[in-house]
C-alpha cells in the first residue's frame, strides 16, 4: 500500500511576466487546493515579484493576474514563504507586497496574513519537510 502525499509545495522562482511559469503555478496551485490537497507557495529569487503590489501590465501587453493571489484564502492556501535574502536583493521589503488574508473559522473567523518572510535557512528547512516541491 502506497503513503498518501500530505504537502505540496509550489516555489516559485520566476518573475510574473515574461513567461508562464507564474501563471501555470497559480492555477495548480488552485486547482489542487480545489481537490483538498494541503497546499502551500514559496516565492524566492525573481519569484518575489509575482505579490508585489501594485503591478501594471498593460505597457507589456499582458493580462495582469496578480488580484488572484488574493483569493487563495478563499481556497485554504494560507501559507505563503517569502525568503528574506530574495526580498533584499532585489531592494525589496514586506510593505511592498500584497496584503493576502485569510480567516480562521477556528477564531470566529479572524483575518490572519498568509505571508511570512522567513530566512534562507527557513526556507530550506520548509522545503525539506514537504512531501512533493514542485518548482516554477
Amino acid at each position: 500500500m502506497s503513503e498518501e502525499i500530505k504537502n505540496f509545495l509550489y516555489l516559485n522562482r520566476r518573475a510574473p511576466y515574461g513567461t508562464i511559469y507564474a501563471w501555470e503555478s497559480l492555477e495548480v496551485v488552485l486547482i489542487g487546493a480545489a481537490f483538498d490537497q494541503k497546499v502551500s507557495l514559496a516565492f524566492v529569487d525573481d519569484g518575489v515579484f509575482q505579490i508585489v503590489k501594485g503591478q501594471k501590465t498593460e505597457q507589456i501587453g499582458m493580462k495582469n493576474f496578480s488580484p488572484t493571489y488574493s483569493a487563495l484564502g478563499d481556497y485554504d492556501v494560507n501559507q505563503l514563504y517569502v525568503e528574506r535574502e530574495s526580498l533584499e536583493e532585489r531592494g525589496l521589503t514586506v510593505d511592498d507586497l500584497m496584503h493576502l488574508t485569510w480567516e480562521d473559522e477556528d477564531e470566529d473567523w479572524a483575518e490572519k496574513d498568509s505571508i511570512r518572510v522567513v530566512s534562507r535557512a527557513e526556507m530550506a528547512e520548509i522545503i525539506t519537510q514537504q512531501d512533493v516541491v514542485f518548482s516554477f
